[in-house]
């Protein structure tokens, strides 16, 4: 035997020494690899940032919008990201299947035929003083039987190859989870933007209401001689001004309308008529986002990170056994005849069995590499799992930071905006009276709808601060597992997505979630 070792990151050592210890195969042993968390979270100190361990499996509901829950379900049985990820699972089922079929014989066949034979006896050795030495030069031949050829799994790499399938499996189911996460996360932001677009249109219309109003009493006090033309144009230059505002909050509204159309699986259409006039979602007052470490079972992507490394490593070992014999068991039976009468009688049967070695002895420079670059491809899956983990913490940070410091600008900004709600209909009362000009009326109003949208524009980051939270925490993919029953009224039924809900769609084992020592 070779004695060969591999020192691997989140590998036990698999020398051929050790070819007994697992389990009469060949390759290292996989382990999880060390995962980089924080302890806690930067803003742990703050109230509204709670440690409690929740899972958010429905976290849309805490926003207490029928709407959002309507579209949450309608999506969930409708988006074609997800079909995909649904099919690539049962793709893994199935080359998981192969993986264990190859357990069994690798050739199996059967074969039938008839050949008509004629042989020349006019060569060399086939008469003997012009007497053919053939009895019969023309015959038929019927033929049939079985071939059999089976490669001892004697070094692990079939079962390897099925623990790399069976890990790669896992990984789907992950992606799956992980569309779904991403998917919901979403919707929830884009529903926000609609809402937040709609919004400031409702607050520019009602702004436009004012300067038409403005623009009334400069032209009366400009026609009764008390001002001049430069209220009016001014006046118009304002109203124009947010008239035209008007129409590019509406064609960003119509992008997050199409792109939630696209999340649902349909068609771009009006979403605004069958949706109820809502403001934007307001999101509770705080939340739970356990600790750091947790992520490493909470979010999808990490497990799938993780899963994948574990994929790679069972691969070592597939690429080790070509390193050493390959045993056999060949056999065949069957029956051979010339007339159809006699095919399945004993003198007719025929068989052979034994076995056979085969051994790649010239190729050690290529097999030896493979078995480095499956190393390497291994090295790379565990920063991959690493990075993911490090990114996901970024993520978290980054939303609840969002989250904490936009909820405390709105309660500033919502004193602003009704100071200025009161300075602008004392400007419009002295203007009109004569004891302000239009340059204080102008600066007033722009002031007003500026706050105004700025507190629009605080709300939607508070929202959608709540909404990256649960997305970047992982939370939502638990809905393949609970279902939803809601939905179907926003597009119409939805078709359901062709996939079993537990079957096909297994939860990963505990076991394999393991969290790391702090």
């Amino acid at each position: 035997m070779v004695g060969f070792s591999l020192c691997l990151t989140g590998c036990i050592p698999g020398p051929v020494k050790e070819y007994w210890d697992h389990g009469m195969k060949v390759g290292p042993e996989y382990s999880k690899p060390p995962a980089p968390v924080s302890v806690d979270w930067i803003d742990k100190d703050d109230t509204r940032i709670r440690t409690d361990p929740e899972e958010h499996r429905n976290w849309w509901k805490n926003f207490n919008d029928p709407n959002l829950d309507e579209l949450i379900c309608f999506a969930t049985k409708q988006n074609l990201s997800l079909k995909e990820a649904g099919y690539r699972v049962m793709a893994s089922r199935a080359d998981l299947a192969i993986a264990i079929g190859e357990l069994m014989p690798q050739t199996q066949s059967m074969q039938s035929s008839f050949t008509q034979y004629g042989i020349s006896t006019a060569v060399a050795n086939r008469s003997s003083r012009g007497i053919s030495l053939i009895p019969n030069n023309y015959y038929p031949q019927y033929n049939f039987g079985f071939n059999m050829a089976w490669e001892l799994d004697f070094w692990g790499r079939y079962r390897r190859a099925i623990e790399s399938s069976s890990d790669q499996l896992d990984a789907s189911i992950e992606n799956y989870d992980e569309v779904m996460v991403s998917m919901l996360g979403e919707i929830g932001e884009h529903y926000v933007l609609y809402r937040y677009c709609e919004r400031v249109v409702e607050l520019l219309r009602e702004n436009i209401e004012y300067q038409k109003i403005s623009l009334q009493v400069a032209k009366a006090k400009f026609n009764a001689g008390l001002s001049s033309e430069l209220d009016v144009d001014q006046a118009q230059s304002d109203l124009s001004y947010f008239e035209g505002t008007v129409n590019i909050f509406l064609l960003v509204q119509r992008t997050h309308n199409n792109t939630l159309c696209t999340l649902l699986g349909i068609s771009p259409e009006d979403l605004g008529k069958k949706l109820t006039k809502k403001g934007i979602p307001v999101p509770p007052k705080d939340v739970a986002v356990g600790i750091p470490a947790q992520l490493i079972t909470r979010r999808p992507d990490v497990r799938m990170a993780e899963r994948q490394a574990a994929a790679q490593c069972a691969k070592i070992g597939v690429a080790m056994s070509e390193l050493f014999p390959h045993l056999y068991i060949n056999g065949s039976f069957g029956y051979n005849a010339m007339n159809n009468t006699a095919m399945f009688t004993s003198p007719a049967a025929y068989g052979t069995i034994g076995p056979g070695l085969s051994w790649n002895i010239f190729n050690y420079g290529r097999l030896l590499n493979n078995v480095k670059m499956q190393d390497a491809n291994f090295q790379v899956n565990v920063a991959k799992f690493q990075n993911s983990l490090v990114k996901a913490g970024k993520e978290v940070e980054n939303a609840i930071v969002q989250y904490v410091k936009s909820g405390d600008a709105i309660k500033e900004m919502e004193v602003s905006v009704a100071a200025i709600r009161k300075a602008s209909d004392i400007v419009i009362v002295q203007y009109k009276a004569g004891t302000s000009d239009f340059n204080r009326v102008s600066l007033v109003q722009e002031k007003r709808i500026s706050r105004e949208m700025e507190l629009a524009l605080y709300q939607q980051t508070y929202a959608r601060g709540m909404v990256v939270i649960y997305k970047s925490l992982g939370g939502g993919w638990q809905v393949r597992l609970d279902g939803c029953d809601e939905g179907g009224a926003i597009a119409g039924e939805p078709k359901e997505l062709p996939l079993p809900k537990t079957e096909i769609l297994r939860p990963l084992p505990e076991s394999k979630l393991e969290e790391p020592k702090k």
